[in-house]
């Protein structure tokens, strides 16, 4: 990745990967060390050996980078410097009038690509047969430690001082009311972000509520429940269920990223299939293309050993002073962590919307659109006021 300055201001910027880059991934796509695989290991012991074969085969002979380079530059980006470090972003303007400012934030192990077939509806709803009365301004940064955002020159960088980093750059940008919504990691960012500046936050979307009940995170699951199943309505029993069945079996990674990120940075730094092998864990149901663009801008930035390192700055950072109280919205799509609504609400004071849909997945912004676009434009319609003339939005 090419060094540049790092200064504040908001620098034009487009992606263009080196060819010798490309060359080099594919070099050693061909030189893989196969581990072996016990008979019936597929089975509970982790991502299959076909599978990752054969995504291997296809990123060699079928994926073309070049493809979701374009994809992504058909959009403006920027960089610029907040607290100590680059921040990468796409800047989508809507050409309708008064647009509401909406900063979307991924999460891991995925990137600002996770959201190009929903930036066209939010951004453009008149092209795309929508009512234009709601229509918004995006803004989707790569988070500290992912992507053209780079690695970070420092620690500390979790959701809360992520979220006073999208403070700085919204109002940087000249936006002093807006949105926020976000996937994964961004579903932990927005709500900050909304208890750090609730004066200029409208409201909050995200695709999933990461409460958890007193003393307990994804890290640290307790040797016995501290909620009694029968003070709980049945959607939360079951959401507790999920909730322990996730802790218990499919949490690995972050045990991992919360405790030692640099050890595993040294494997998934230098071998491109061991970084497809150990991302895909989590994006087994994301079609060959999108995985492999997630997977190649973590490879192709630098920042596959740097993007994990959020998991153990959030077990390090303390716990939030009280609820938010921005209005928030929850659109949860399947194999997703269920929110136990009892605690969540604990944790949130405004919730406003909750939405459960029987299709998409955990990237619905690519496995359902339609159903998340529509999904945030009725919340942010349902608690906002048309603004005065220019009030959000600063001059083109």
């Amino acid at each position: 990745m090419e060094k540049q300055a790092i200064d504040e201001e908001l620098r034009p910027f487009r992606i263009e990967v080196p060819e010798g880059d490309l060359d080099d991934l594919r070099r050693r796509l061909s030189q893989v060390r196969w581990p072996p695989e016990p008979a019936d290991g597929g089975d509970g012991y982790g991502v299959p050996l076909a599978r990752i074969r054969e995504l291997v085969r296809y990123w060699q002979d079928e994926y073309d980078w070049r493809v979701w380079e374009a994809r992504l530059n058909e959009h403006p980006q920027f960089t610029t410097a907040i607290d100590g470090t680059r921040v990468h972003f796409l800047h989508v303007r809507s050409p309708e009038a008064d647009p509401l400012p909406l900063v979307l934030s991924h999460g891991w192990p995925g990137s600002v690509a996770e959201f190009l077939d929903v930036l066209g509806p939010l951004s453009d709803p008149r092209r795309h047969g929508l009512d234009p009365a709601i229509a918004f301004d995006v803004v989707v940064p790569s988070l500290p430690g992912f992507g053209w955002s780079g690695p970070t020159p420092d620690t500390g960088w979790g959701p809360r001082r992520i979220a006073r980093a999208w403070a700085v750059l919204m109002s940087r940008l000249g936006y002093r009311r807006y949105g926020a919504a976000g996937n994964d990691w961004g579903s932990r960012i927005s709500p900050e972000l909304g208890r750090l500046a609730p004066e200029a936050v409208v409201g909050v979307h995200v695709t999933q509520l990461f409460s958890f009940p007193d003393g307990e995170s994804m890290a640290f699951p307790p040797t016995a429940d501290t909620l009694d199943p029968s003070t709980l309505t049945p959607a939360d029993r079951q959401a507790l269920t999920t909730l322990r069945s996730i802790q218990r079996n499919r949490s690995s990674y972050y045990h991992l990223h919360a405790q030692q990120p640099q050890t595993l940075a040294y494997a998934i730094s230098d071998s491109p299939v061991g970084l497809l092998a150990w991302n895909s864990q989590v994006m087994h149901s994301l079609d060959p293309d999108a995985l492999l663009t997630h997977v190649s801008i973590h490879w192709l930035t630098g920042t596959a050993g740097s993007a994990p390192r959020i998991y153990a700055e959030q077990e390090r950072q303390s716990a939030p002073e009280g609820p938010t109280t921005v209005p928030l919205g929850l659109a949860r799509f399947p194999d997703d962590i269920d929110a136990i609504r009892a605690v969540a609400e604990r944790d949130h004071a405004n919730i406003v919307s909750w939405n459960t849909y029987d299709r998409g997945g955990h990237y619905a912004a690519r496995q359902a659109p339609e159903l998340l676009v529509n999904d945030i434009r009725a919340f942010f319609a349902s608690v906002t006021s048309p603004p005065a003339s220019g009030a959000g939005r600063p001059p083109r």
